[in-house]
């Protein structure tokens, strides 16, 4: 209920009134009492005796009918056309209705913005069930600067031309969440192809041997190279759907929080001191970030090895 600030009766106001009324009080002693006008007292008493508690509700200030309303046939051929891409101007002019009537009526529909026409499918999620059943490869570039940069400084007049850039590849176990990561200076297949292989050396380490691998379709993972490695080490190569940055939706995570945590978590004096923090973080990430999707408890703890040799391999 959304009163005014003068109100002078509530729900429970209206019902003080005519108990007052009820239990001996004149309509004129019980409207003073109340701070209201006589005539505002026969009313609510009224209403009481016509249909009881529920009389002495707010009623809505909107007339039953509306001679001005926009028709119902105009606000279905309205939405028609906005289900066909018309913009409001073009269909004001076919439908002779006022661009801000048809801006309101679709906005009450559900229509205001063209994205709207065409809804997100539903987020389908899955987990493989044991470590190793998939891993998620991506790529995230990066600057390579030899002074700090205008996210650490805001001058955007200090900067670092020509430094070039480096590409942080990395690689998320979709049953524990265990992550790795590697800097490359490109992304051509050569370097998935050594990243793959760190990554695959990473999770032995930890007892995971893995049999499908996921990653999108950039050039690097469907180079000659990349494909005979895969292929040398028995892994199932599976693509994800173009434009679909979803189906990678667990790799595309990490990446973000990778920089929020590590890449652009600090001020770093240049990035080969970044890089020297890739390591650390990543076993902080590991061993000892709680996820939430694990029950805040960190990726480590669904590693096939138990927690001591775990320990004893990276103490």
């Amino acid at each position: 209920m959304n009163l005014h600030k003068h109100a002078r009766l509530t729900p429970r106001g209206r019902a003080l009134l005519v108990q007052r009324i009820q239990h001996g009080l004149r309509v004129e002693e019980a409207a003073q009492a109340a701070g209201v006008s006589v005539r505002t007292a026969y009313k609510w008493l009224k209403r009481f005796r016509e249909e009881g508690e529920t009389g002495l509700q707010d009623r809505s200030s909107r007339p039953r009918h509306c001679p001005h309303a926009t028709a119902d046939t105009l606000i279905e051929r309205a939405i028609e056309l906005r289900r066909a891409r018309k913009t409001y101007r073009q269909i004001a002019g076919e439908v002779a209705v006022a661009v801000s009537t048809i801006a309101r009526r679709l906005r009450q529909a559900g229509f205001h913005r063209l994205a709207e026409l065409e809804p997100a499918p539903p987020v389908v999620r899955y987990e493989y069930p044991t470590p190793g059943d998939l891993l998620h490869l991506d790529i995230k570039k990066l600057g390579r600067f030899w002074r700090p940069g205008h996210r650490a400084t805001g001058d955007r007049q200090q900067n670092s031309n020509g430094a070039g850039w480096e590409y942080v590849h990395v690689a998320i176990d979709d049953a524990s969440r265990i992550a790795f990561s590697s800097l490359h200076p490109d992304e051509r297949g050569r370097s998935a192809c050594q990243a793959l292989l760190r990554a695959l050396r990473y999770y032995r380490a930890l007892g995971i041997r893995f049999t499908r691998i996921m990653t999108d379709n950039g050039s690097c993972y469907g180079s000659r190279k990349f494909r005979r490695l895969v292929k040398r080490l028995g892994l199932r190569h599976l693509r994800t759907k173009p434009y679909t940055p979803r189906t990678n939706g667990k790799a595309e995570r990490f990446i973000q929080t990778s920089l929020r945590e590590w890449a652009y978590a600090r001020s770093y004096e240049s990035s080969a001191q970044r890089a020297q923090h890739l390591m650390p973080w990543l076993h902080q990430y590991n061993w000892h970030r709680p996820h939430a999707s694990l029950g805040y408890h960190p990726p480590i703890s669904r590693a096939p090895l138990s927690l001591n040799n775990v320990l004893g391999l990276h103490s």
